[in-house]
């Protein structure tokens, strides 16, 4: 049944993705052409690109910590490549997430680990577990700031999730995901299974990526206030809101890098004043010049990390 319901995905998905991120986009452009008025008065002060300079360098850190959690992991799994190296690569194969397929950057990784010495099985364990870490840790940070009202029921879906991180869950599910028991790797190695590998619960690394979410979700509290000011209280809320957005747009497949997938969510989300900002005063005007103003933010760190790791594996620095 499994194996039916592959061919079947693979076969529509080529389909289906560009459809949706079509879908998507036009009605992200179509939202931006009725409110087109209220963006045109958003202005950025002096200050305003202060904030965003710092979001792009909180950004940046970001990606260098998840690449430093990737490393963790490898070395959990019994293979230290090293964390600066890890860092590099992650910086240096992330910018290809906005190519068609958003699988590539998580391709190039793999092989990477591969090249490093690490087994083609470990490799594609390390990247498939890294980014289920990092979307787990999306979705905690976004279920515990939500209202009230829903604490109960976050709560519960929280500890579902948390449950599902245990090695006698996860090595199964990660075996069936990436097909470790079924193919062998390209050097004719036998299959490994998950569980051989994962010995103890991953909190160290999810713990990593929590601090990555929240890292990217105060780089887009930075983005908002670069627009409008916001109360104290306020910001754990909008951090929230990212970290929805970003899950979605993480988990969406054919969107590169989330993108629709996130402006839509978050700009949606942002202007739901009684359920999330508590009655603040945020028009769409703002909130699509926000999402608009996260993305080139983020694109930009990311490209100035690609561009930091290239310069710093070919002139290695002190710290090496």
């Amino acid at each position: 049944m499994w194996l039916n319901v592959q061919r079947l995905w693979k076969r529509w998905n080529r389909f289906l993705s560009p459809l949706l991120l079509a879908a998507v986009l036009a009605f992200l452009g179509h939202t931006l052409y009725v409110h087109w008025h209220e963006v045109s008065h958003v202005q950025v002060t002096a200050a305003g690109w202060a904030c965003l300079t710092i979001a792009t360098g909180i950004t940046l850190f970001a990606h260098i910590w998840t690449g430093w959690v990737w490393g963790w992991i490898l070395q959990d799994l019994g293979q230290p490549t090293g964390r600066i190296w890890a860092s590099q690569t992650y910086l240096k194969t992330n910018i290809a997430k906005y190519l068609p397929g958003n699988v590539l950057h998580l391709y190039g990784r793999a092989i990477a680990a591969k090249d490093r010495g690490a087994p083609l099985s470990i490799a594609s364990l390390s990247v498939l577990l890294d980014t289920l870490l990092m979307a787990t840790a999306g979705v905690v940070i976004g279920l515990f700031c939500i209202p009230r009202p829903w604490k109960g029921w976050a709560i519960v879906a929280v500890g579902g999730i948390l449950l599902v991180l245990h090695p006698k869950i996860l090595g199964p599910l990660l075996d069936r995901l990436s097909h470790i028991r079924s193919k062998p790797s390209d050097e004719g190695e036998a299959p490994v299974p998950s569980q051989r590998w994962l010995k103890r619960y991953p909190l160290g690394p999810l713990l990593g990526e929590m601090l990555f979410v929240t890292l990217r979700g105060l780089g887009f509290v930075l983005t908002v206030v670069a627009l409008t000011p916001i109360s104290p209280q306020t910001v754990p809320l909008l951090i929230s809101i990212f970290s929805v957005g970003w899950v979605l747009g993480f988990i969406t497949p054919g969107a590169p890098g989330g993108l629709g997938v996130f402006e839509l969510t978050v700009s949606t989300l942002l202007t739901q004043q009684d359920l999330f900002l508590g009655g603040s005063e945020l028009t769409m005007g703002v909130a699509l010049s926000a999402v608009a103003l996260n993305r080139l933010v983020g694109t930009l760190a990311e490209a100035i990390g690609a561009l930091l790791a290239t310069l710093d594996e070919r002139w290695p620095l002190w710290w090496h």
